[in-house]
């Protein structure tokens, strides 16, 4: 098996997980599979840039508390990468889930960083968008 798939198989299964418990308003899976080491940085669907460990935390708990109902979530894979400690993923992620008690489908793309520290993988950046011509969070 090669860098790239091992990463993959040991990550994706996290990652969808992490990011189901998210859209159901629990934050705690996806800030276990990010970095409490600096350098960190989120630029988020609905929210400005976030740098550090501690403002990365706060805006998952904050962006969490927007969700519940969680239905389905998935993930569809575009691209990925792994060398060495490194590695990237860039996705299109599928929801659907309430926000604000409203029932919603929506899809983001999503790259997505990685550094393995103590041989485990930690996501050190996210940037997440509306495709063009989507709206996700709009009201």
């Amino acid at each position: 098996m090669d860098e790239t798939q091992a990463f993959l198989e040991e990550v994706l299964p996290r990652q969808t997980a992490a990011d189901r418990a998210m859209h159901g308003g629990d934050p705690g899976p996806r800030l276990a599979m990010w970095s409490r080491r600096d350098p960190l940085t989120l630029l988020g669907a609905a929210m400005p840039c976030v740098t550090g460990a501690r403002d990365v935390r706060e805006a998952f708990e904050e962006v969490s508390s927007w969700f519940s109902d969680c239905l389905e979530f998935d993930i569809e894979l575009i691209a990925a990468g792994a060398c060495g400690d490194l590695a990237y993923t860039v996705v299109f992620e599928h929801t659907a889930c309430s926000r604000a008690g409203v029932p919603r489908r929506y899809r983001l793309r999503v790259t997505h960083v990685y550094r393995r520290e103590h041989g485990e993988w930690r996501i050190v950046h996210r940037h997440a968008d509306e495709p063009p011509g989507e709206t996700a969070f709009s009201d």
